[in-house]
């Protein structure tokens, strides 16, 4: 699956920009306009590296990273900042932040220290455990917890749940869903993706979160939390 990076910028010029360069080189991009915005989503754990400003509007990007460390969220995270004097930086790689961009910066270099953090990040091994809501996917222990409730789900439908969750509020195609979960396209057909998205839609609906998978017609499926619905098409 290509990396996912998450972009939190109140300038629409940089949102767009960065989205569309980091597009260019292979990544799949999500851009969030405020604090708020950029923690929800960060929250959920499903991305690779995290960009983000530090000033922003609702809550400083200092804020967010704070927020997101005290909660067990380990995303790599690059500060992007105008602010280039030293205690700036040193703030901001004391509350965990992986890297320090000054504004304006080399998009060349932005892309370095984004593919440096990624495989640091795949050497370390880092796979945390996935939030939608009140939707929890351990990747680690390989269980599902809707709130207090376990989901006992089979190994295939753990993987396909995973890679849903795993790019939580985008929508996954039936191709890349056999590619992801069954290794090959051809391996099985997009009828049994279907039939294995309605075993895991069973499951959750169990304990209440059935809502969490659904149907893009025309697209494919995404996991999003109902009451945020923010639903990005790729």
């Amino acid at each position: 699956m290509r990396p996912r990076v998450l972009v939190v910028d109140d300038e629409p010029g940089v949102r767009k920009a960065l989205q569309r360069g980091l597009t260019a080189e292979g990544m799949d991009v999500v851009t969030a306009a405020d604090g708020p915005g950029g923690l929800r989503l960060a929250q959920t754990g499903s991305f690779d590296a995290l960009l983000l400003d530090i000033m922003l509007p609702g809550l400083s990007g200092y804020r967010v990273l704070q927020h997101l460390r005290a909660q067990g969220v380990h995303t790599p995270v690059l500060l992007i900042s105008a602010k280039d004097g030293e205690v700036d930086q040193a703030d901001g790689l004391d509350l965990g932040a992986d890297g320090y961009l000054v504004k304006p910066f080399s998009f060349v270099v932005l892309v370095a220290q984004v593919r440096a953090v990624l495989r640091r990040a795949a050497a370390q091994g880092a796979r945390g455990p996935l939030r939608i809501g009140g939707l929890t996917v351990d990747r680690a222990a390989r269980e599902v917890r809707w709130r207090d409730d376990p989901v006992a789900l089979s190994p295939r439908e753990f993987a396909l749940l995973e890679v849903l969750a795993g790019r939580a509020g985008t929508v996954v195609t039936k191709d890349e869903l056999l590619r992801a979960v069954w290794g090959d396209e051809q391996a099985a057909t997009r009828n049994v993706v279907e039939v294995y998205v309605g075993y895991v839609r069973r499951k959750l609906d169990a304990v209440g979160a059935g809502a969490f998978v659904r149907t893009v017609r025309g697209h494919g499926y995404v996991a999003s939390d109902p009451e945020v619905d923010q639903v990005i098409t790729s």
